[in-house]
């Protein structure tokens, strides 16, 4: 949207504060972010009031989903734009001051005649050295405590030629790591080429010069073919990082969840890609407190975390959203108790972590420089093949005249908690 506004003339500025428009793109996943997004559209319209701000349009999931809550809850909205509206929100944007100007009637949801895929024209808001790419939009699982299906609909998947197009026109931006993502990236081409194609799009993006490493996220543990798992251990710029959101273990709540998956064939799973890929990272997140969770239940998947030893783990209580078919589940868990579950695993979580931290002092490792230390002069904050942004660890990097998108060879000389500390050798 960004790129689409610029490009037609549009300046984006630094405060909300005096702007003609704030457009706002919401998340509307889960209670939590709702509660977010509407805190932040109600201090937009505040700002409107006071004559502040031009006017408010409201973007993103929460406003496809919940348009009519939306209209209720805050109004005096300008304009709403659903997700697979962005390919209009240059005329939003245009038909929004036209009506200020002429004291017009809001027209409010604008529905997108097409499901937008393209994303070559971006106003990049991520550091220059890493970007995100999205290969596909939707998703067809249909788990069932995820509101996604209903609100991004299924499975398209953007064609090879068009992700390695944007991932040149990335590279030759300064990008060094890409991200690959999707709602479900090991799905990627079953529905536009009748097979999964991930594996080939992943050795294409290896041949993009400029683009040193490539990490995948959200890998749905199903799909993952022989092909696959020798392209993420074989081919040079594919870091030895894998996000694997598994959200159970127990065979119950899996089915429960429609997750399409058991514990033996994840145990499975984990075991080839261990052997396979050495030195791997693994991310994975879980759901607990869902609905009927039992102790004994919750326990397996305590168990299970202390066995598997994953590098990285997120856990969320479950968060009811309501159309889903967990909804209607009977045996919903106070909040209290899915709380506590919650931090239970966490502190489980922290010991394997922190112990891993430990087991890397002494070693080398290349690491990729994000910014100056605010806190420690004459160092930078780095990430470690082992480390997404934003949502993982970082280095604490002692080196002179090191630039944000460095590739350092480090030697690691202590962990604190989560974190390490180096010194760097040499620049790549």
């Amino acid at each position: 949207m960004l790129g689409q506004l610029t490009q037609d003339g549009y300046q984006l500025t630094a405060d909300a504060d005096g702007a003609d428009i704030v457009v706002i793109n919401t998340c509307g996943f889960i209670e939590s972010a709702r509660q977010e997004s509407l805190g932040v559209i109600r201090e937009m319209l505040a700002l409107k009031e006071q004559g502040r701000v031009g006017a408010v349009v409201v973007a993103g999931c929460l406003a496809e989903r919940k348009k009519e809550v939306l209209l209720h809850e805050v109004p005096g909205v300008d304009q709403i734009v659903g997700v697979f509206g962005r390919e209009e929100i240059v005329h939003v944007l245009d038909r929004t001051l036209y009506q200020q100007r002429h004291q017009e009637q809001r027209s409010l949801f604008r529905p997108a005649p097409v499901r937008a895929l393209e994303d070559t024209a971006r106003l990049r808001i991520t550091p220059r050295h890493y970007a995100y790419l999205k290969i596909s939009e939707g998703c067809d699982r249909l788990c069932t405590f995820c509101a996604i299906p209903s609100m991004r609909g299924k499975h398209v998947t953007k064609p090879i030629e068009q992700v390695l197009h944007e991932a040149r026109e990335l590279a030759a931006d300064g990008v060094r790591e890409l991200i690959v993502v999707a709602q479900d990236t090991t799905y990627y081409g079953l529905d536009l080429y009748g097979k999964v194609r991930l594996a080939e799009l992943l050795r294409k993006l290896n041949d993009v010069e400029g683009l040193e490493w490539i990490r995948v996220l959200y890998a749905y543990p199903i799909h993952f073919t022989e092909e696959l798992i020798a392209t993420l251990a074989q081919t040079p710029k594919i870091v030895p990082y894998l996000d694997l959101p598994l959200q159970h273990i127990n065979d119950r709540l899996l089915k429960r969840m429609q997750r399409r998956v058991s514990r033996a064939e994840t145990e499975e799973l984990l075991s080839r890609l261990r052997r396979a890929i050495p030195n791997l990272a693994l991310r994975t997140t879980f759901i607990v407190g869902f609905p009927g969770e039992t102790e004994t239940e919750f326990e397996e998947l305590c168990d299970f975390v202390k066995e598997a030893r994953f590098e990285r783990v997120g856990v969320f209580p479950y968060s009811l959203e309501p159309g889903t078919p967990a909804a209607r589940l009977p045996d919903h868990l106070p909040e209290e108790i899915k709380q506590q579950r919650r931090d239970r695993l966490m502190e489980i979580q922290q010991e394997i972590a922190f112990a891993w931290a430990r087991e890397q002092v002494g070693k080398e490792l290349e690491v990729i420089v994000d910014r100056p230390d605010p806190e420690v002069p004459g160092h930078v904050l780095a990430r470690s093949y082992a480390d997404a942004p934003d949502i993982d660890c970082m280095v604490r990097l002692k080196g002179k005249g090191l630039r944000a998108g460095d590739l350092v060879r480090a030697r690691v000389t202590g962990a604190d908690g989560y974190d390490l500390a180096g010194r760097a050798l040499r620049v790549r």
